[in-house]
């Protein structure tokens, strides 16, 4: 239990240090100083920057993940999920580009470091996704050809709309404006009708 309130703490630090000064900017004695644990500490916990940058990284991801399934398992029509599970996911990022102040920058200069730590949320992502499909096939809503393909598409789709949604580029009426025409995309592309 100590172990695991050390660790968190220790990625707090970093996260806030990350946001304010930006990881190049950050070192580990930054983050040992700010914690008030020796660099002893961080180093059992950590073997560099590189590792503790994962780590923010992979609790945010996680958060993420959590929330999806949450959405997943909501008794609504496997429709409904596939929308809320696209707003979510774009949400989740934003709201954590956002929250990280100067840790955004190096978001998008980084992009392969996060790329690295995003394996495993992409694989639950598809889980999911894979998952909401199948109900909507058993359930005689979807037509779907090939559930992997399809499960593909939608979600490098969703990531490839990351970056435009971060920055407002979706048109001036936001989610608002959006979501009828996504589900309208969705609709037509998975239906029989």
């Amino acid at each position: 239990m100590a172990q695991t309130k050390t660790r968190d703490l220790l990625v707090d630090v970093a996260r806030g240090l990350f946001a304010k000064n930006g990881y190049e900017n950050t070192t580990m004695n930054d983050i040992a100083s700010a914690s008030g644990k020796g660099r002893r500490t961080l180093y059992t916990y950590f073997k560099n920057k590189e590792e503790i940058y994962y780590a923010v990284i992979g609790d945010e991801l996680s958060a993420m993940s959590d929330r999806l399934r949450e959405v997943a398992a909501k008794n609504i029509s496997p429709e409904d999920k596939l929308v809320q599970i696209i707003y979510t996911h774009l949400s989740m990022v934003k709201a954590a580009v956002h929250r990280n102040g100067n840790l955004r920058a190096e978001f998008f200069r980084n992009i392969w470091l996060v790329e690295r730590v995003r394996k495993e949320f992409d694989q639950t992502e598809r889980e999911i996704l894979t998952r909401v499909l199948s109900q909507g096939i058993r359930m005689g809503i979807f037509d779907v050809a090939n559930l992997r393909l399809s499960v593909d598409i939608i979600h490098y789709c969703v990531r490839g709309l990351e970056v435009p949604y971060i920055y407002g580029r979706l048109g001036a009426g936001g989610p608002a404006q959006s979501r009828p025409i996504v589900q309208r995309i969705l609709h037509r592309a998975l239906t029989k009708d």
